[in-house]
């Protein structure tokens, strides 16, 4: 008889050497010392003795028994499993290891000279949200061992009366207000019965300013003028004024604009790809999150950018997101070698994270959400802004953070709405199981930072596992593609968990529902019935399906190894019923007229206040460059490269404009561009508008400037019409008194009227009303709290992606640059210019005539479309100024700015203020006849021209005012980007980076082929490729894509197929193993996938059989790149091929980057030899790690197929040219007579010329990567 063991086992060092260093500084300045520190992984096992699978575990893990003693271990909170866990164990059983029963990874950590280490700051070394201390090898084993079950408890009000409510409601952080309290008494004193914690937990969720919106439909009185209408009434006047487009609005998790019939490629029953038409609409949809940021940046942002995705995969019946956008406000960065000097000291709760932490951790957590999940994050915006304290005590800032989180997705027609579903159908829980985290997180994030408790504060933040959203949303995908999808009613699991999203779809459905607890998939079995029912845990989704497809569905889950449990059943009976089997009682019963019912509306009674306005500065007081240095370095205005290239922008093949511009990869940017589909040119533009730092001044004009700038950064695409655009308004304020509350008011009436008198509608939004944190500091209250922050998303659709202009100069035709503006004014107030020099100017910028504002946008739209304009960029944060500046960086290029009528005194105002306005780019043989035509309705002027002398020179009335070097200004413009990366990145990277903008002889990406387009024969005989993946890859639809227009027929093949048999690669022509997160890359980048295969006899040996064919071709990309490397020792010729490792700046890099192919004997790649041209490069794990023999031995038999290299072709280790740090630039081999080519870079996702950021101008419909898919059928077809 087997008997359960625990072993704990040791791996390899936990951290590269720069990230430990990172560590180490941290750990000791937090406390004063000079320690070493040194950290392997830790396996804690929990196994059935069997000593014949042992050693295959080791393996796997790539570990061995317990040899070292370590003095601190950080791992998983108890009650909770980690992300790694899940993987691991889903590995371990996919290669026939089934007697694992836990296995959790820990960090052991060896600290020199540190004693009683519980009584040091140990915050830099674990998160307090998922992660847990432990001092000893025998408290980690404590982890394994289960805690009583928490029971069921009563809240007892028939006895104690109401205030036992009161102390519920303190206890457990309901939030609840006093109106929702005695609403409560009174229903549960009436039905004679009392309260579970359960029920109230549901309710508190449920009713919470975050789910029920109540400030948004309050009743409101305004100087005494009772108004008719509720903020939500004023935002859904837009809608109603122009319906263009709108398909959902305000009822769905999503809104759904109308798209166009195009050819959207299918995956069918028989899980073969075709092209189909079909009409694919679009999905727009931007929430925050907050609260969860300001406690722990990583996991915030990372399940703020997943509960986002998981918005748009529940709208209708099931959506696909498609690109993402994702914006940050802080207070004041400090950073600690660039001190600013607006900047004073820091104050802040300790609490919460300080702005720096934030923007380190919190960028990375959203970006890892996209990156692992497979989403694209094409757009953004970063602003810090803080104010020093008055003498009460109170600051203007963001100390509670915005985090923004949103995307576009499509949807097919068919699949807008969801069904009425009935009686009796099943309800599905799809994702992950419940576990104790995110509890109470909808209450928690709608009451100011600092005025809840700590403890709760902690419990209310949430963990993210993308790799399992990603297993849901292939499930969802799977059927949205059928005729008639299975799924009649999807409904995402966010702020209360199961608790709010089945009664949702219990109340959309005019149904009830009976759930069964023990049905509900739980990792801790100490969870007591509230905690099951109401935690917050992330990647779960909630399905309504008919019983007579529930075997089917149950297949597709089984097939994508996607969790799933049905729960329950809707009922007749409007009721929620939550019946606990194992205790045979009821959690929850109660009606859903109680949870939903008629609650007391706010009314809200206010009184116009206007502050005593101080007197304004002189801005001719300010020295002209000292200033333009400042406001090119400040965070708002500064690059945010450091926030795009961790990102992955090129996934899903569907992005035609991410942030990037130019030949230099500049992040100037004004849009985000996607594509509709692979055969098509149309697409959706997305912009960004947010001016907060006007409302302290100005909220009305805030809200009309945020419009303003997101349709000045959309001018550039050629759309439909301004009645075309659709807006998510998300409202992020402070509400608790009567001056935030006007704002708020004045704010949203604003943006309503604008958005009318511009026919634009606002069909989706969210409001976050409590951002304001206070605390205690020194027995003085301090409180910091946001101005009202109005963020303003703009989607329209477009006819022709290829029509769209950019910042980026042409330097190869004599022109001119104009200023177009709106009129003559220069107002500075909320200005960067007033914020770095610490000034105050009171008048702000405004729309004054949104006709003019119409005007301007569609004449600058009709110039575009007749080819009138080469470049163009819009005037916000910085001013003018900072406008030409990143124009000249897009191509190194200089300008000399003439303005002989402007005086020197007015020089601050003419090039900081942030009045709406335009440079455009135009030749100069049309520069008079623009001049005109713009000149009669606005304020035109020929700013001057480019020069050859890398300097921008600005002359007015009295002579020079400016002449500086582009290389100095734009080292200035990267100094944040560059400060932040060398504190969170590998330092030595960041120096080589920002080092390279002084290269004279770096010229940017570039392309020399003899690529020709060739026509494919489409009724020809196909060849078949397997179009492989494994669970967390993301890439098999691009690849699908390109093959299937190559000339293939393309199949899509999960290795569950070959596990079960279903599928043998025998019947294949050749094998595309796709790019992605295998198994989230938990025991190594394509370790999992690889040892699945190589653990698994009867798998292996078809893969060692299908390398060895001689008549088949392999191509693995990225993730796949990294698993067929780790099966070098079954493909003929490849026993030198490197292993990938962690790049070597420590950090995910996606990158444009410029390769060569090399001289190989690679199938798939002849006829490109001595090609160059850039390429999509997006991995965390791509340094190809070679022995010195086995390097000598690929170079000597021309196996190497792919180098980065650098302007002049040559292979490089240059960062970021080369973005990962292999040796000689080396990112592809090839063996088997060149028949297995492996690469890290992405051809799949950049085939056709409009999937590039920057791309040669002769380039047609296809790039010339599409040459290795024509190549790979020539193969096929001739072996």
């Amino acid at each position: 008889m087997s008997k359960t063991i625990t072993l704990i086992l040791e791996g390899n060092e936990s951290f590269s050497s720069s990230k430990l260093e990172h560590i180490q500084l941290g750990f000791n300045k937090n406390n004063n010392l000079n320690s070493k520190i040194s950290c392997n992984d830790i396996y804690l096992i929990s196994v059935n003795d069997d000593e014949d699978y042992l050693n295959n575990i080791k393996e796997i893990l790539d570990a061995d028994d317990l040899k070292s003693t370590f003095n601190l271990i950080i791992g998983p909170r108890v009650g909770t499993i980690s992300p790694w866990s899940s993987k691991t164990k889903d590995i371990l059983k996919n290669v026939g290891i089934e007697n694992v029963e836990n296995i959790e990874k820990f960090y052991g950590f060896s600290i020199d000279g540190a004693n009683k280490l519980d009584s040091l700051n140990l915050t830099n070394l674990y998160d307090r949200m998922t992660q847990g201390l432990y001092f000893s090898t025998e408290q980690c084993k404590e982890f394994l061992s289960p805690e009583q079950k928490r029971p069921l408890r009563h809240i007892d009000i028939l006895d104690k009366g109401i205030e036992e409510l009161h102390s519920a409601n303190k206890n457990f952080g309901f939030a609840m207000s006093t109106d929702e309290i005695d609403y409560l008494f009174n229903f549960y004193t009436s039905t004679q019965r009392n309260p579970t914690d359960a029920e109230l937990m549901m309710f508190a969720q449920a009713n919470s300013e975050h789910c029920r919106h109540k400030i948004f439909n309050a009743n409101w009185t305004v100087n005494g003028e009772v108004k008719n209408k509720t903020l939500f009434d004023l935002i859904k006047d837009t809608s109603k004024n122009s319906q263009n487009g709108i398909i959902s609005a305000y009822k769905d998790n999503a809104a759904i604009t109308a798209g166009e019939k195009v050819e959207r490629l299918n995956l069918d029953s028989a899980n073969n790809y075709s092209f189909v038409e079909d009409i694919l609409n679009t999905t727009i949809k931007v929430e925050t999150h907050n609260h969860p940021t300001a406690i722990s940046p990583f996991p915030g942002a990372a399940t703020g950018s997943g509960g986002e995705i998981r918005d748009e995969g529940a709208t209708g019946r099931g959506a696909k997101p498609k690109i993402g956008l994702v914006g940050f406000n802080v207070s004041n960065l400090r950073l600690p070698e660039l001190r600013r000097s607006w900047e004073g000291d820091e104050y802040k709760p300790e609490r919460i994270a300080s702005p720096l932490d934030i923007m380190i951790e919190g960028p990375i957590g959203a970006a890892a959400f996209n990156n692992e999940f497979g989403r694209p994050s094409t757009l953004g915006y970063f602003r810090s802004f803080e104010t020093a304290f008055d003498a009460k005590g109170n600051a203007y800032g963001y100390h509670k953070p915005i985090m923004l989180a949103g995307g576009i997705g499509e949807i097919r027609d068919k699949n807008n709405f969801k069904l009425q579903i009935a009686e009796d159908y099943i309800v599905v829980v799809l994702g992950g199981p419940a576990m104790l985290i995110g509890l109470g997180g909808g209450a928690a994030s709608s009451v100011s930072s600092g005025e809840s408790d700590e403890d709760l504060d902690f419990a209310s933040v949430q963990r993210e596992n993308p790799e399992m959203e990603r297993r849901c949303q292939e499930v969802i995908n799977i059927c949205s593609s059928m005729d008639e999808s299975f799924i009649e009613f999807i409904h995402d699991v966010g702020a209360g968990g199961l608790s709010n999203a089945i009664p949702e779809l219990a109340k959309d459905s005019d149904l009830g529902v009976y759930i069964e607890l023990d049905k509900i998939p739980v990792s801790d079995p100490a969870m007591s019935p509230m905690e099951i029912w109401s935690n917050e845990s992330q990647e779960r989704y909630v399905l309504a399906i008919h019983p007579k497809n529930k075997n089917a569905f149950e297949k597709i889950c089984i097939r994508e190894r996607c969790e799933y449990a049905f729960v329950g059943k809707t009922t007749t009976e409007k009721s929620v019923k939550l019946f606990d089997k194992a205790n045979n009682n009821y959690p929850v019963d109660v009606p859903l007229d109680m949870l939903f019912g008629d609650l007391p509306i706010t009314d809200i009674n206010i009184k116009s206040t206007k502050d005593q306005a101080d007197k304004d500065s002189i801005a001719s007081s300010y020295d002209f460059k000292k200033s333009a240095y400042k406001v090119l370095s400040h965070p708002t205005v500064a690059s945010k490269s450091f926030l795009i290239t961790i990102g992955d922008r090129t996934v899903g093949g569907m992005v035609a404009r991410d942030q990037f511009v130019g030949p230099y990869q500049v992040p100037v940017s004004n849009y985000s561009m996607s594509l509709r589909s692979f055969t098509s040119n149309s697409g959706e533009v997305v912009t960004i508008g947010e001016k907060p730092t006007l409302a302290i001044h100005n909220s009305s004009a805030s809200m009309r400037m945020a419009i303003a700038e997101a349709l000045t950064n959309m001018i550039g695409v050629p759309i439909k019409g301004l009645d075309h655009i659709q807006v998510s308004a998300n409202w992020m304020a402070p509400t608790n008194e009567e001056k935030e509350n006007y704002a708020l008011r004045s704010g949203v009436e604003a943006l309503s009227k604008i958005c009318i008198d511009l026919d634009i509608s606002i069909p989706v939004g969210k409001d976050s009303l409590s951002m304001k944190t206070k605390w205690i500091d020194e027995d003085k209250e301090k409180t910091v709290t946001s101005p009202l922050s109005g963020v303003v998303t703009s989607v329209a659709p477009v006819n022709d992606v290829t029509k769209a202009i950019t910042p980026e100069l042409s330097i190869d035709i004599e022109s001119d640059l104009i200023l177009v503006k709106l009129n003559h004014s220069n107002r500075l107030g909320g200005s960067i210019f007033g914020e770095v020099n610490k000034t105050i100017f009171n008048e702000t910028p405004d729309v004054d005539d949104p006709n003019a504002l119409k005007n301007l946008f569609n004449q600058i739209q009709t110039l575009i479309k007749q080819e009138d304009i080469l470049a163009l960029h819009d005037i916000s944060d910085g001013g003018l100024l900072a406008s030409i500046a990143e124009m000249c960086f897009t191509q190194k290029v200089g300008m000399d700015i003439k303005l002989p009528l402007l005086k020197f005194e007015d020089a601050n105002p003419y090039f900081f203020s942030e009045e709406i306005g335009l440079i455009i780019q135009v030749a100069k043989e049309k520069t008079k006849e623009i001049e005109k035509v713009l000149g009669e309705s606005f304020v035109v002027q020929n700013l001057g021209t480019l020069n050859n002398s890398k300097t921008i020179n600005i002359a007015c009335a009295e002579g020079s005012i400016f002449s500086e070097s582009i290389v100095e200004l734009e080292s200035k413009w990267r100094e944040v980007s560059y400060a932040i990366q060398s504190i969170r990145d590998n330092k030595a990277c960041a120096d080589e980076e920002q080092e390279l903008l002084f290269d004279s002889d770096h010229k940017g990406l570039y392309a020399d082929t003899t690529f020709k387009e060739v026509s494919v024969n489409y009724s020809a005989a196909k060849p078949k490729v397997a179009v492989l993946r494994e669970q967390g890859v993301n890439g098999q639809i691009e690849m699908a894509a390109a093959f299937t227009l190559a000339g293939f027929d393309a199949v899509d093949v999960h290795m569950q197929d070959l596990l079960d048999g279903d599928v043998n690669l025998s019947a294949f022509n050749g094998l595309a193993a796709c790019g992605g997160f295998s198994y989230g890359d938990v025991l190594g980048a394509g370790g999992g996938w690889s040892k699945t295969i190589l653990n698994n006899n009867l798998v292996k040996d078809q893969f060692e059989e299908f390398f060895n064919d001689q008549q088949t071709f392999t191509l693995g990309v990225c993730n796949g790149c990294q698993m067929v490397s780790n099966l070098k020792d079954i493909i003929p010729g490849a026993s030198a091929w490197p292993s990938f490792v962690k790049n070597i700046s420590d950090q995910f890099e996606a990158r444009l980057a410029q390769v060569k192919v090399a001289q190989s004997d690679s199938v798939l790649l002849k006829g490109m030899e001595g090609w160059s041209l850039p390429i999509a490069s997006a991995h965390g794990e791509g340094h190809a790690a070679f022995t010195q023999e086995n390097l000598d031995s690929i170079q000597s038999t021309n196996q190497i197929a792919l180098n980065f290299v650098d302007s002049s072709g040559k292979s490089t280790e240059i960062y970021p040219l080369n973005p990962n740090g292999s040796i000689d630039g080396i990112t592809g081999v090839t063996a088997a007579d060149g028949r297995v080519t492996i690469m890290m870079p992405h051809p799949e996702r950049v085939f056709r010329s409009q999937q590039m950021s920057w791309r040669s101008k002769d380039w047609k419909e296809f790039s010339p990567w599409m040459q290795i898919f024509y190549n790979a059928l020539y193969f096929s077809k001739n072996s």
